[in-house]
């Protein structure tokens, strides 16, 4: 018998809860196979029939528990290919709020460097936020974003850990300008979504070093809470950028 066989089997040992329907409980099956690493991000999963027969259901059941994984963005469908599991984030570009354009055109991937890395304990808010109990441990890093040598993004991130432990001791210098792909690669974790949040202030003196501005230049700050498939905040990130290159376009309909 097949494993993926052995695993559809045990799992219709567990029948749907009292009010559950038949498709939302296999939603609830398959989201915990792919949890659980079974397919990994970018994967597709077997198809319709095979995972209809495997369970004992209807096509029109499985059909209704995938839609349900779609509509969560856990899965996506890919006309005349079949269905994956999303590959997650891959830049989700802070670009998108600002504009920095060098000999005219538009930059949209900034070189990046981290100017420090350290270990410490996550404080009341960073645990709160990203669920830990008091006195765990979060990796803290500053980072400079750059186009053209010339820096345009101040970056402050906060990291659970062990989740991130890989990067603690990684050279920098080898790191990938983008971290969402990095922190798939090298950590294993995948960013399916973030949520970010915007308001204006101004740089202290320190700041305005870095991104080779005055003291007190206006700068917009984006807030990111940013989390992985199983909807867990991996990942708490302040980047701030000069208010005066600050463009951001909504469509309302």
């Amino acid at each position: 018998m097949s494993t993926e066989h052995q695993t559809a089997m045990t799992s219709q040992t567990e029948l749907p809860t009292r009010g559950q329907s038949r498709y939302g409980w296999l939603a609830a099956a398959l989201r915990t196979r792919i949890l659980q690493g079974e397919w990994v991000p970018g994967e597709s999963i077997p198809p319709e029939a095979v995972l209809a027969r495997s369970y004992g259901v209807a096509l029109g059941t499985i059909r209704q528990a995938l839609s349900l994984l779609v509509s969560e963005a856990l899965l996506e469908r890919r006309h005349g290919k079949g269905t994956f599991v999303t590959s997650g984030l891959g830049g989700a570009s802070m670009m998108r709020f600002f504009r920095f354009r060098q000999s005219g055109e538009l930059q949209t991937t900034p070189e990046s460097r981290i100017l420090s890395r350290k270990r410490r304990l996550a404080d009341l808010d960073e645990a709160d936020a990203l669920g830990l109990p008091a006195g765990a441990s979060v990796l803290a890093m500053e980072r400079l974003r750059s186009i053209d040598r010339k820096p345009c993004l101040l970056e402050y991130l906060i990291l659970p850990l062990p989740m991130f432990d890989a990067l603690t001791e990684s050279d920098t210098a080898d790191w990938d300008d983008l971290l969402y792909p990095m922190y798939q690669r090298v950590c294993g974790v995948v960013i399916h979504h973030a949520e970010d949040q915007l308001s204006f202030g101004q740089l202290t003196a320190t700041q305005g070093r870095r991104l080779q501005l005055d003291k007190g230049h206006p700068c917009v700050q984006v807030q990111r809470r940013a989390f992985d498939l199983a909807q867990r905040c991996v990942e708490l990130r302040t980047t701030l950028g000069d208010a005066f290159s600050f463009e951001y376009t909504a469509q309302v309909r």
